[in-house]
């Protein structure tokens, strides 16, 4: 299958057809994820701006997570994402992505945005991928016509000034504001723009594009957007702005010396540490499972728990068995993991479906112990070879479902 790189996305690609990413093993392992091109023009509004260390960003429309896990890949290791969702059926999704695209540095929350309003300066960066009436989406989904009606655009450009108004105030002076929709209407768009340029204090940032993109620039007295028309780009209908905050806060108080609400690891498991590549981290533990999490980011957890229904946070290592310490699945996955740990073993195509099935696989290894399983070098999970069989550790609620068929080339080779 031919590919073409997207120009406004570095690790972005086209796809001249839809391959089944079901009986792909890596897509399940987050190597990769799939979203609409145009979405990714987030990347270049990222890249506008000034550059910084220990920036907390807040991705507040997440779900299904393809911003969140975009931002992961531009973030710095120094730096916080909190993804947050308010539709409570779609966090499981943003959580499942979250987590396979294996970072510490994420918070997963659940809250309308009404409950920031504690947060009064906190965040550096804000992203509002806004709900929207959808007419971006009309030539993919001919069916979301039906549900479009000039109530629905005046009602969704209310809800996204409202939107707007209560996050605002968590923006630190002088921090970033990334706002898009996938429609059309300028109610939505431009006059969002205009009518937050009217009540606060904003720089509207330019964001550099090239000809052939086919992307369309807008200004308004010295306000601009970028319109995604899908008869002029490879791409669906969509809008988007960059703004800075001229007013507000400068920051949010941290306390520097906090009580942590949670506890932190036995010093039994100090061994644990082992495991990962990095040295920055607090190992925390949450019910029955050890967590990593940035060590200098622990007084904003804190803070965060206080403030919000928090899901999910840093990366989960291991459960606690009796005395013991079994590895979990998403440390598999990890972008931090220390590849000496445990002992891998390549797996060929079908097996590594058949892994993620969660059916029984058979192993050629001697050594009785816990081993990860990879294909193409890219690692799917954990096994216990026990030498009669072979313990599948896949998790059961990510398992695939659908029978395996006669298996293609994947799409990448």
């Amino acid at each position: 299958m031919s590919s073409q790189r997207i120009p406004w996305c570095e690790t972005g690609t086209f796809l001249t057809e839809r391959p089944s990413f079901t009986l792909d093993p890596i897509f399940h392992s987050g190597a990769y994820y799939v979203q609409e091109a145009s979405s990714m023009f987030l990347e270049q509004a990222f890249r506008q701006i000034e550059h910084a260390n220990n920036r907390i960003v807040l991705d507040l429309c997440a779900a299904p997570g393809g911003k969140s896990t975009h931002l992961l890949s531009l973030l710095g290791s120094s730096d916080l994402l909190v993804a947050n969702e308010v539709i409570r059926s779609r966090i499981s999704v943003l959580d499942e992505n979250i987590r396979k695209w294996g970072h510490q540095n994420v918070v997963v929350c659940s809250n309308d945005p009404a409950y920031f309003n504690a947060l009064e300066g906190m965040f550096d960066i804000i992203v509002v991928d806004a709900p929207c009436s959808g007419e971006g989406l009309f030539r993919r989904d001919p069916t979301a016509i039906n549900h479009w009606s000039v109530d629905t655009t005046n009602l969704c450009a209310t809800r996204q000034r409202r939107i707007l108004a209560n996050i605002w105030p968590t923006l630190k002076a002088d921090g970033y504001l990334i706002y898009s929709t996938c429609t059309f209407n300028p109610e939505e768009n431009e006059e969002n723009l205009r009518w937050l340029a009217e009540n606060n204090e904003i720089e509207s940032l330019r964001i550099p594009i090239e000809e052939d993109w086919g992307i369309q620039e807008m200004e308004m007295n010295g306000l601009y957007g970028y319109r995604f028309l899908p008869h002029k780009i490879k791409g669906e209908g969509f809008f988007l702005t960059l703004v800075r905050k001229k007013d507000g806060s400068d920051s949010f108080p941290i306390p520097k010396k906090i009580k942590l609400r949670l506890e932190r690891m036995p010093k039994q498991f100090a061994e644990i540490r082992n495991w990962l590549n990095t040295k920055e981290s607090e190992f925390l533990v949450k019910s029955e499972f050890l967590i990593a999490f940035p060590e200098d980011k622990t007084p904003i957890l804190n803070v965060l728990m206080e403030q919000l229904r928090i899901i999910n946070f840093g990366l989960i290592l291991a459960q606690f068995k009796k005395n013991d310490l079994l590895p979990v699945h998403t440390f598999a996955l990890s972008v931090d993991r220390n590849p000496e740990i445990f002992q891998t073993v390549e797996l060929d195509l079908r097996d590594a479906l058949i892994f993620q099935k969660k059916d029984e696989i058979r192993i050629n290894s001697t050594s009785k112990d816990w081993l990860l399983v990879q294909y193409q070098d890219v690692p799917l999970g954990f096994v216990k070879n026990l030498g009669n069989r072979v313990n599948n550790y896949f998790p059961k609620e990510w398992r695939i479902r659908m029978a395996l068929p006669e298996l293609p080339q994947p799409w990448y080779l």
